[in-house]
Order: C-alpha cells, then structure tokens, then sequence
C-alpha cells in the first residue's frame, strides 16, 4: 500500500495507533495519534481528507452504458436503488444517519457500499473543527455490518475498507480490523500457487523454443545453445523438423544449425522417409547453403533411390532443393523424368505443381547439365515455371522500389524503351527488360518476341536476333537471407538461368536504392548505371 501524501511530517498511522473506545453508554472520538486528529488539528477540508487518503471516488454501482445497453448485470431495475442508496449515504448528516441506510436497505447493499459509508464517515468527522462525539453502539453496528459481509468483498475491497479503517483510528486489535486483516490473509492464500515449470532438457527445450509463437528478437543463438545441450537421443525428427522450417521461414542463414540438420540426416537416414527428408534439407535450398557434411548428397541420393516411388511430390520437392544448389544427381533425374513416372502423377491433385516443378528441372538439365544423356520432360507436359512474380514480392509490394524505378525509367527511356513485369520463356519473371543494339542504343521493346529464344541452341546463329537483352533486377532486403549478402536460394536460381540464356543482368541491390533521396536523384542513379553497361538513349543514342 502506498504511504499517503500528507502534510510535512504526517505519515500513515500503524494499527497500533487505534481508537481510544468509548465504553457502554460513552461516546466516541478520534484518538489523539489517529490520521484523523493530524488531519482536523491541520483544519483540513473533507476533499483535502479524501485527497490525502490516495483512494479515487467510489464509482456508482453499474453506472454508464456498457456492451448489454445501460443495464447492469441481472436487469435493469437495480440501477436506481442502486444508484440511489450511494447518494443517500454520500449525503448521509451524520454517523447515525449513515447506519439508517446500510441497516434498511439489506438486499440493496454492495460491497463498495461500505467503502462509500467509511469514507462519509471520515468527511464527517473532519468536516467540523471539532467532530462530534459517535455513540459506540453505533461504531459496533456499522463494524458488525462490515464484518458480517466482508466475505463477499473482493481483494480490493478488503484492502480499502481496512485502510480507511486504520486511518479512522479503529483499535488494531478490535474486531473490524481483525476481521477485515483475518479475510486478507485468507484470500492471499488461497490463490492457487503458480503451477511449477516443467524441466525440460536438450530437445525439449529447442522444440518448445520453436513452437513458441513470440520468439526472441535474436533466436539463432538460443537454438544453438538448446541444441548444443541436447543428447543424440533427445534431437527426433519432429524437433529437427521444426528447427528446418524456423530457419526457412525466417531466412536465417546459421552454419551450426544447418550442418546440425545435415549431420542428423546423415545419421538417420535408415529411419527417415521422403517426407520428412523434404521438410530438412527445404533450408539448405533456401538459404543457399551446401553443408560440409562430405556424406550429405550421397545419403540424400540414396534416400531418392529407395523412396521415389513412394512419395512422388516429396521426391520432387528434394530435387527442388537440389536444383538451387546445383547438385542434381543423374539417377533420380532419370527416375522423374521417366514415361511411368509422369503419366503415374498425371492423375494425382498435386499434377500442376509437379509439372511445374519438373519444368523447372528440365529447365536446370537444359542449361546446367551438359553432360546429362537421359529421358527429358516433353514439351506437351512443359507449363511456364513462375508466370508472374513470386508470392514474397507480391505480398511485399508496397514494400518494394519497383514502382519508382518504373517512373525513373519511364521518365529517363519513354515507355516504348522498356518492359516492366515480362514473363520470358521458359517461364521467368523479369522485373525490367530492354533491347539494346550492338553499339549500345537502347531499342523500342518490340511486341512481337521481345524475348531470346528458349532453349538457347534451338536458334541458327545466322537467324538469331543481334539485339541484346538486358534485365534490370531488382535485389530487396528479403531476397536475401536475413544479416547477410547471400541471395535467397531461389533468386539466385533465376538470375543464374537468365545468365545462361543469354540475358545481361544489371543488379539494383535496395542499399543503393534506399540511399536515393526523391525521383531526381533516382533519375541520375539509373543513368549512372546504364551508362557503365555503355548502353545510349534519346538524341544521342539514335
């Protein structure tokens, strides 16, 4: 309880310092050491009392309106009464007056009542420089009403009525206060105690960091540590799972989780299946990490070799990993690529996203697998692989500069001298793209095939087209993993596929474009870089 502002000097009296009680037949007043007396030998006002008290006005019982209308709870007819008996007593002439109301009304009553009755109380006394004497029958009635009810009060109740009346000089040894102290301890004890934490070890631990919806703000040095503590047999594959898609989802790029990852894979591989295989190594294409763990792409090959025909989508969705990493092994590309397998997912709910994926395989065979002599997707099975842009982009757009960097192109070029947003075979989505002529004259993007041709070689040389195409890409913040300058496993992907199909990549990482204050200075950035790729426009440029 906070000691209550007084006058210099004044401090908050001990139940030690009760009332002096009247005997039978006798009246009552202050004792000489009570609040009470300090406060009317300073001729203090009832609001400097109820001020120096640090108790706010008692607010009416269900007063104002509330979500149910201007009823309180069980009806509306309690609301007067209610309301009505508070103003009796704060309008109650004396002590005597004050018992009248509590005593008549018994079913009228509430437990902030009392509080209202002590804290007249107080006014009356303090409203005169010399307070009338009580009649003790009347102090032991008030103090066996409240003694009677103060079952039904809550905690709070309890600590105010015994405030006031410590502050009113009732005897700390009388029946009120003992009563009022006796219903505190009760309730302090009867709060059930916290339900104790269990202990949890190693893989406990790091599975309930994880599946903790509020993480910390730096997570990876808390799982590094859960997982440094664990024992072999406590890390299972729901824990390790969840660690992969934290580090994922997140984008964090940790060498010591990962190789953790990498290492329990090499571990288990005899008791894990396809589908949880999928779920552990989604990070180490993501995040664009090739572990150290000199036997993970061995076992990984032999987990595809045993359960591709199990779970067709996992064992493409490992190869998906794969392919980011630039580690696709021939046997399981041979297998995916088969006549049995296609026509098997044909039929399944997951086709359009196979074929998807499987494009995007064929796509990484054309480009980066000279060597590789085995069954390839036919073109009537081949759909575009990203038709628009990825989710992350679109769902971060207003996040994104490529609006401006539209307008400075548009303003800096014309808008016939680029293509914002253009899908190019075998199904890429490039943020900027222009033609440039061999002395480095930015063309008009012409309607009409304004892409290179896919796949590369499938052009005569003398028939191809001597323009150059060159993709302005944007890098944001979230194309790369999170505290580092390593591109998202699939970003790099693209970029690395447009370069080999014979796309001249002009990168605009975000520091650079952050860095640019308003429209005119954007303008002479753009101009900068285009022109260090010796690229002309306008009067100049032909």
């Amino acid at each position: 309880m906070r000691r209550p502002r007084g006058e210099p000097g004044s401090r908050a009296p001990r139940p030690t310092e009760g009332a002096i009680c009247a005997g039978p037949g006798e009246s009552w007043s202050p004792s000489p050491n009570s609040m009470l007396r300090v406060l009317l030998s300073a001729q203090a006002s009832s609001a400097r009392l109820s001020g120096l008290l640090l108790l706010p006005p008692v607010q009416p019982y269900c007063l104002g309106p509330s979500k149910w209308g201007d009823r309180p709870p069980g009806g509306g007819s309690h609301v007067g009464p209610v309301q009505g008996l508070q103003r009796l007593l704060e309008q109650a002439r004396s002590p005597g007056e004050l018992l009248r109301w509590l005593g008549q009304n018994p079913t009228k009553v509430h437990a902030h009542h009392y509080l209202v009755a002590l804290r007249r109380l107080g006014q009356l006394l303090g409203s005169q420089p010399r307070p009338p004497p009580v009649e003790q029958a009347t102090l032991q009635d008030l103090s066996q009403l409240i003694i009677r009810n103060c079952p039904s009060f809550d905690i709070h109740t309890i600590h105010v009525c015994l405030h006031l009346a410590v502050l009113l000089g009732f005897p700390s040894d009388g029946p009120l206060v003992r009563a009022l102290e006796q219903e505190r301890r009760c309730r302090l004890h009867s709060k059930p105690p916290p339900s104790p934490q269990p202990v949890l070890h190693g893989g406990q631990r790091l599975e309930a960091a994880l599946s903790c919806p509020r993480f910390l703000r730096h997570p990876q040095q808390h799982l590094i540590r859960s997982l440094a503590e664990a024992r072999p047999e406590e890390l299972t594959p729901q824990v390790m799972v969840l660690l992969a898609q934290h580090l994922a989802r997140h984008r964090l790029r940790e060498p010591q989780l990962l190789e953790a990852i990498a290492h329990f894979l090499v571990v288990q591989e005899a008791q894990l299946n396809s589908k949880v295989v999928q779920k552990l190594v989604l990070p180490f294409g993501r995040l664009n990490y090739l572990p150290l763990e000199e036997q993970f792409m061995p076992c990984l090959e032999r987990i595809l070799a045993r359960e591709a025909g199990v779970a067709p989508l996992a064992t493409v969705n490992i190869l998906m990993s794969l392919c980011q990493l630039r580690c696709l092994p021939f046997r399981a590309l041979r297998f995916v690529f088969s006549p049995g397998f296609i026509n098997h997912i044909s039929g399944t709910p997951h086709a359009l996203i196979m074929r998807r994926y499987l494009s995007l395989l064929d796509t990484a065979v054309e480009l980066e697998l000279p060597g590789y002599r085995g069954p390839r997707l036919p073109r009537r099975q081949q759909v575009p692989i990203f038709p628009q842009p990825l989710i992350t982009d679109r769902a971060r757009c207003k996040y994104s500069h490529k609006d401006i960097v539209a307008e400075g192109l548009r303003q800096l070029l014309g808008e016939e001298k680029y293509r914002q947003d253009l899908t190019v075979p075998p199904g890429y989505c490039t943020d900027f793209l222009l033609c440039v002529s061999s002395s480095g004259a930015v063309l008009p993007v012409r309607p009409q095939a304004p892409f290179l041709p896919y796949p590369p070689r499938s052009c005569p040389h003398a028939t191809r087209d001597p323009a150059q195409r060159v993709v302005l890409t944007l890098r944001e913040r979230w194309h790369f993993c999170r505290d580092g300058r390593v591109l998202l496993g699939s970003r790099a992907l693209r970029e690395r596929h447009l370069g080999l199909m014979g796309y001249q990549l002009l990168p605009l990482p975000f520091e650079e474009l952050e860095s640019q204050r308003g429209l005119p200075q954007l303008k002479s950035y753009l101009r900068q870089k285009l022109q260090a790729l010796g690229l002309r426009w306008g009067p100049e440029g032909g």
